[in-house]
């Protein structure tokens, strides 16, 4: 019976784990805020064209966001950064782009220059730093911060790597279909969207620099587990 009700509880902790990364993630890329970005850097050019780059920058963002989560713990380790502080920079992070997204600037918008003739604009700026810019990546450093050494470490990380591909699935499915977005959204429609994003983002990296305070107390003696 104790066996059962710890697997179900290992379960439910990567469950969690897994629907936290998504919608955070989701959040923190934003692809309604990204649309109007894509079609303007691509306007005038065939729709298989926009299919092809909408593929390319997600694949991009994929390979960027999976090597933070591979390697970012290992070179963290290597330097000699305690995860607690990774968690608690993280959340400022956070803190820092839901602030931005739930009051965003009079101007509206990010201002981004015309990449030249020969630029890989599915690279950059589609890419990075517009879905796997600081925000992003602190959140996958974060995330993965939040895996405990024990018997579920690589369930917690298959958990995370399931939410990664997830959250840039969704965000290509956006792009694919971003002309249809826009046109039945409107531009009130993405600026509520942001908005509503932009407080649960800000929430998260609340979350996310109370663990890392709690965490680093726990270290030096000053906390105790209940």
């Amino acid at each position: 019976m104790d066996f059962l009700t710890s697997e179900a509880g290992s379960v439910s902790r990567e469950a969690t784990l897994y629907v936290s990364t998504f919608s955070t993630l989701l959040a923190i890329i934003n692809p309604l805020e990204v649309l109007p970005i894509f079609l303007s850097l691509l306007n005038g050019r065939s729709l298989a064209e926009h299919r092809v780059v909408a593929a390319r920058s997600c694949l991009y963002a994929l390979a960027l966001l999976l090597f933070f989560l591979v390697f970012g713990a290992f070179i963290l380790r290597f330097f000699g950064v305690p995860l607690s502080m990774v968690r608690i920079a993280g959340g400022i992070v956070l803190m820092k782009l839901g602030f931005e997204l739930f009051a965003p600037s009079p101007g509206g918008g990010a201002s981004l220059t015309s990449p030249g003739a020969n630029a890989d604009i599915a690279f950059m700026p589609l890419a990075m730093p517009l879905m796997c810019g600081p925000g992003a990546i602190a959140t996958v450093l974060g995330m993965t911060a939040t895996v405990k050494r024990s018997g579920s470490e690589v369930a917690s990380y298959i958990a995370i790597l399931a939410a990664v591909f997830s959250a840039m699935f969704v965000t290509f499915l956006c792009l694919f279909f971003a002309g249809k977005l826009i046109s039945k959204l409107g531009v009130a429609g993405i600026d509520a969207a942001t908005k509503i994003v932009g407080f649960f983002v800000l929430a998260m990296g609340v979350g996310l620099i109370s663990d890392g305070v709690i965490e680093a107390l726990q270290m030096h003696g000053m906390a105790t587990l209940h």
